[in-house]
C-alpha cells in the first residue's frame, strides 16, 4: 500500500466499520495518536466518526490476522513522525504471587527447565507443543504484540533463572497484522533499548517497553540466547529444536535478580519426630500369590478395622484417603513412599519390608514393622 494520507484514512474507515475494533485498544489508541498528528486536519471527520464508535475497552489486542489500526499507524509513520510508543496499549498488568508472575497465553510444563518456547502469533501451536511434553522445556506461550507482550515475556523469564534459551517458532507476521514480536525479540536481545525505551532495530512501529526497568531488560539479555525458528510450525521439529537447545544450555544463572523472586525455594529438611495419625496406622504387605498390595488399617489400640487391596500404589493410596483412613499429610507422604516401594518389589520379585513409621520410631510394633514382611 502506497503511503498517502488517503490510504491511512481508508484503513481507519475499515476499522471503524468492524465491530470487533470498537472495544479494542489497538483501534482506540491508534485513533487517539492520529488525532495528534499533522494528518488529523486532512480527515478530521473520519477520526470523529471512528471515536464515536468507541465502546468500553475490553482488550488491548485481539491478534487479528489483519490489524487495520496497526496498519494505519504503520503507513502514517512513513508520512509523519509519530511519538515513541504511539498507539500501543501501555497499561501495566498486575503481578501475582507465584511463577509465572504475569498471565498470558501459555502453558507451564516445569519450573527447573532451561528452554522457553514462544510460538508468536501461532496460538494453536502452544497446546500442540505442550502436549508433546518436550524435554527441557519450561513454558510454551504465544505473543501478539511487540510491547506489552514482550514486557510480560521479560518479567516471566527473568523471574525464573533456570530459563537460558528462548526458542522462537510459529508465524511472526501472519497477513498484515502490523506487529512483529519475533523480530522485535531478536532485536531486543541483540541490541537492547534506546533512550526512549524503544527496541533498537525493531521493525514494529510500536516496540516501546514502558513498563519494564532497563535493569530488568539488561538481565533478560544476559540470561537468554535466542534460537530463531520463526515460521516453523511442525510440532516434531519444534520439539527437536527445543531438545537440542536444552542439551547445550548453560546452567542456572547466578546473581541477584533485579525483581523479587516469584517462587520461594525451600530446602528440604528432616521431619524429625512426627505426630501419630489420630485415625490409626497402616501396615503394608504383599500378597504375591494374587499379585496385590495390601494395606491393613489398624486403630491406634491395635485393632484391625479395614483392609485395602489393589495392584497399583496410587489406587491404594487414593482409596485410603477417600475412606478417611489417613488424615495427616506427613502420614500420607510416608505411606505413598512405602506403597511405591512395595509395588516395585511386587513387580521385580524382590523382598519388601516396611520401613519403621517415623511417628513411632521407638515402637516398632505400633508401626506394623514387625509384621510388614511380605515374604
Amino acid at each position: 500500500m502506497k503511503a498517502t494520507s488517503r490510504s491511512v484514512e481508508v484503513l481507519v474507515e475499515t476499522a471503524t466499520a468492524a465491530a470487533k475494533c470498537h472495544k479494542c485498544g489497538c483501534f482506540q489508541d491508534s485513533v487517539a495518536t492520529l488525532e495528534h498528528t499533522e494528518l488529523s486536519s486532512q480527515f478530521a471527520g473520519t477520526l470523529g466518526r471512528a471515536r464515536a464508535t468507541f465502546g468500553a475497552r475490553a482488550y488491548d489486542c485481539l491478534g487479528c490476522e489483519v490489524c487495520w489500526p496497526a496498519d494505519a499507524l504503520n503507513v502514517a509513520s512513513e508520512l509523519v513522525e509519530l511519538p515513541a510508543g504511539a498507539g500501543c496499549p501501555t497499561e501495566e498488568p498486575s503481578r501475582r504471587v507465584g511463577w509465572p508472575p504475569y498471565p498470558g497465553e501459555y502453558q507451564v510444563l516445569r519450573f527447573a527447565a532451561p528452554v522457553a518456547v514462544c510460538t508468536l502469533h501461532s496460538r494453536g501451536l502452544v497446546s500442540a507443543v505442550a502436549d508433546a511434553t518436550p524435554e527441557g522445556v519450561s513454558i510454551v506461550g504465544a505473543v501478539q504484540t511487540e510491547n506489552l507482550g514482550i514486557e510480560r515475556i521479560i518479567e516471566n523469564v527473568v523471574s525464573n533463572p533456570h530459563i537460558r534459551v528462548l526458542l522462537l517458532c510459529g508465524a511472526d507476521t501472519p497477513g498484515r497484522v502490523g506487529h512483529f514480536p519475533g523480530q522485535s525479540l531478536l532485536s531486543l536481545v541483540e541490541k537492547g533499548l534506546d533512550e526512549r525505551k524503544r527496541i533498537v532495530g525493531a521493525k514494529g512501529k510500536r516496540p516501546v517497553l514502558r513498563n519494564v526497568d532497563p535493569d530488568l531488560v539488561g538481565r533478560f539479555r544476559l540470561q537468554v540466547s535466542v534460537v530463531d525458528a520463526r515460521g516453523e510450525e511442525r510440532v516434531d521439529e519444534v520439539v527437536r529444536r527445543a531438545a537440542v537447545a536444552a542439551s547445550t544450555a548453560p546452567g542456572l544463572l547466578a546473581g541477584e535478580l533485579p525483581i523479587e523472586r516469584s517462587v520461594r525455594i525451600v530446602p528440604a529438611r528432616s521431619p524429625g519426630r512426627l505426630t501419630l495419625d489420630p485415625d490409626g496406622y497402616v501396615v503394608v504387605v504383599l500378597d504375591r500369590r494374587r499379585g496385590l498390595l495390601v494395606a491393613e488399617h489398624y486403630q491406634n489400640d491395635g485393632v484391625l478395622g479395614t483392609v485395602v487391596e489393589g495392584g497399583d500404589a496410587v489406587e491404594v493410596m487414593s482409596t485410603l484417603l477417600d475412606e478417611g483412613l489417613v488424615t495427616r499429610l506427613d502420614h500420607a507422604a510416608y505411606l505413598g513412599r512405602e506403597l511405591a516401594l512395595a509395588e516395585r518389589s511386587l513387580h521385580e520379585g524382590t523382598p519388601y519390608v516396611q520401613d519403621q513409621a517415623p511417628e513411632r520410631a521407638s515402637d516398632a510394633e505400633s508401626c506394623g514393622c514387625k509384621s510388614a514382611c511380605g515374604e
